[in-house]
């Protein structure tokens, strides 16, 4: 197996423990989508509401011409209603389709334009309001279906996802009806009437600003879920372009929950490489699709083994993986971890070749010492490395497995660091190592 010294695995991302890292852009991008998702859904739930309001009114009229025409006093006119109808679905088509351009290009809607839409909408029912109250009276016409779709658009606002801007509705929602119960020629004739009092009038505005702010409170907390998922997916995806997708979701969690310094920097790890011994020959022998499923089983016995002992897969390299201990979480026992993880594949996969006309002989090399890790590339491609002599002298040791038939190496330094933990070993001595001036210690462990 062809081992090259500097072992990568994607890097997208400096800091897991914070989404914004180095993709504040992508983030924001992905949480405006989902805003301008849910201002589409908003607009489309009043385009919606409005043509049942307006098939009720002419279905009502339809039914009860008599009652209708007592409520409005003799002034109902259908025209009104298509014309009202028409002038509401005009200005909600055009903020739907500017809306979906936004989306289209990936851009923001401008907040003026938020707020001046939000102005124009609630003061669609204001208008309405103003003519019913000339049309059918201030009694009749306070009482009716219109003061109501105030609150339609207070509940709507919500899907903006902005706090301020639902506030704003409400906010704007009771100083119309205010201005026109108080101000408004029509209303002010009235103003002897019991339901228009000033008492009952103020407390009408107070809840709808109220509404406006709990409608802002319920946008706001929709939106910090929003943040929350988008932030979670964003740094699962980044942790993936990392560490690679054969980290286990324990791995994930933990990686998410602690950080991992990605910054070049030196750490002590224990490093481990797997080598399945004479696969590429015994392939030959066998049809591709048998080839990769056996490898796909050996891999996935393998990678659980590391996965449960506080390791990851760096790298895989053909018919094996290079496996950190230590990095890019910290764990003091490291060397150990790496240790009980090669002895439990030799286990596992003399278990597995039982249930296999194939039998698989592993070749594992565990070294013990400083190396350099962190991300490095260019701005568009950056990798997760592992670099320096003592990934080298793993992969050296790995190879020793065929000089002196075994399957599990390790070094002086592994062996120190574990101590009487260590078990059944067998010093092999000093042994030359290619690429090194003075032999180095091994252990055999099986």
């Amino acid at each position: 197996m062809d081992r090259p010294s500097t072992i990568a695995s994607e890097l997208h991302a400096p800091g897991l423990h914070d989404p914004n890292a180095e993709v504040p852009a992508d983030y924001q991008r992905m949480l405006t989508r989902e805003i301008l998702r849910t201002e589409i859904l908003r607009v489309k739930a009043l385009i919606a509401t409005a043509t049942i309001l307006a098939i009720g009114a002419l279905l009502l009229y339809a039914g009860s011409p008599g009652l209708i025409q007592e409520v409005w006093q003799g002034r109902f006119r259908v025209a009104y209603v298509f014309i009202g109808y028409l002038i509401f679905i005009a200005f909600e088509s055009l903020v739907l389709v500017l809306t979906k351009r936004q989306l289209k290009r990936d851009l923001d809607v401008p907040h003026v334009r938020r707020y001046l839409g939000a102005l124009v909408e609630i003061t669609l029912p204001s208008l309405i309001l103003m003519g019913q109250i000339v049309l059918m009276g201030p009694q009749n016409a306070l009482a009716y279906v219109v003061p109501m779709i105030y609150f339609l658009f207070i509940i709507v606002s919500t899907l903006r996802l902005d706090f301020w801007l639902s506030t704003f509705t409400g906010a704007v929602a009771s100083i119309e009806l205010l201005l026109i119960v108080t101000y408004f020629p029509a209303a002010k004739a009235a103003a002897d009437e019991p339901i228009m009092a000033l008492g009952f009038l103020v407390a009408r505005s107070v809840v709808l600003f109220l509404a406006g702010v709990l409608a802002g409170a319920v946008g706001l907390q929709l939106r910090r879920q929003f943040e929350q998922s988008i932030a979670a997916v964003s740094a699962r995806d980044r942790i993936t372009n990392l560490f690679g997708q054969h980290v286990s979701p324990q791995v994930v969690e933990r990686l998410m929950q602690q950080g991992a310094q990605t910054a070049a920097d030196t750490s002590s790890v224990a490093v481990m490489f797997v080598d399945i011994r004479g696969f590429t020959a015994a392939a030959r022998a066998h049809t591709p699709q048998d080839v990769v499923k056996r490898l796909d089983d050996a891999f996935a016995t393998l990678v659980e083994i590391v996965d449960r002992n506080g390791g990851i897969v760096n790298k895989f390299l053909g018919d094996g993986f290079l496996a950190l201990f230590g990095a890019p979480i910290a764990g003091p026992d490291a060397p150990y971890d790496a240790v009980t993880a090669g002895r439990e594949m030799l286990v596992a996969m003399e278990m597995e070749n039982k249930k296999h006309d194939w039998p698989l002989r592993l070749g594992i090399g565990i070294h013990f010492g400083d190396v350099v890790v962190g991300n490095v590339g260019s701005p568009r491609r950056k990798e997760y490395t592992v670099i320096g002599d003592t990934v080298n002298c793993a992969s050296r040791i790995e190879t020793l497995n065929k000089e002196f038939g075994s399957q599990l190496l390790v070094s002086e330094a592994v062996r120190q660091a574990v101590g009487e933990r260590m078990g059944a070993a067998v010093a092999l001595g000093d042994v030359p190592i290619r690429g090194y001036e003075e032999p180095i210690p091994i252990w055999r462990l099986a």
